[in-house]
């Protein structure tokens, strides 16, 4: 089974090409590279932290959000047309090469620690 790729791209710009196999959440993707997504219900389609908006070339190529997230959408001041909850995302032939832009209400504070 070969690996599907992500592209994500950060509030700041800079772009990230991931690999996964088939079947996992885009969230638990961008998640395990160790980008910075706040991701705080785990994936159960709960907070809306995991908010990324979706290439515009993309969003006729993906599933339809279902009610339950376009509720949790509705939760957000910074929604557009191409938002998405990453978790509600699953890698697969339909998302292999999918663009998403991580939002800015969905990263998750950055700590560096100090040996001392």
């Amino acid at each position: 089974m070969a690996n599907i790729q992500i592209h994500v791209r950060l509030p700041d710009g800079v772009r990230h090409t991931l690999e996964a196999p088939e079947g996992y959440r885009v969230m638990e993707v961008i998640r395990d590279y160790g980008l910075p997504i706040k991701a705080e219900c785990g994936g159960a389609c709960a907070c809306a932290s995991c908010h990324v908006r979706v290439a515009p070339e993309w969003a006729d190529r993906i599933h339809p959000p279902l009610d339950e997230e376009l509720g949790k959408l509705d939760e957000i001041a910074d929604v557009s047309e191409h938002s998405r909850l990453s978790c509600q995302l699953l890698t697969g032939a339909e998302t292999d090469g999918i663009e998403v832009e991580l939002a800015t209400d969905s990263v998750a504070a950055v700590t560096h620690w100090v040996a001392g």
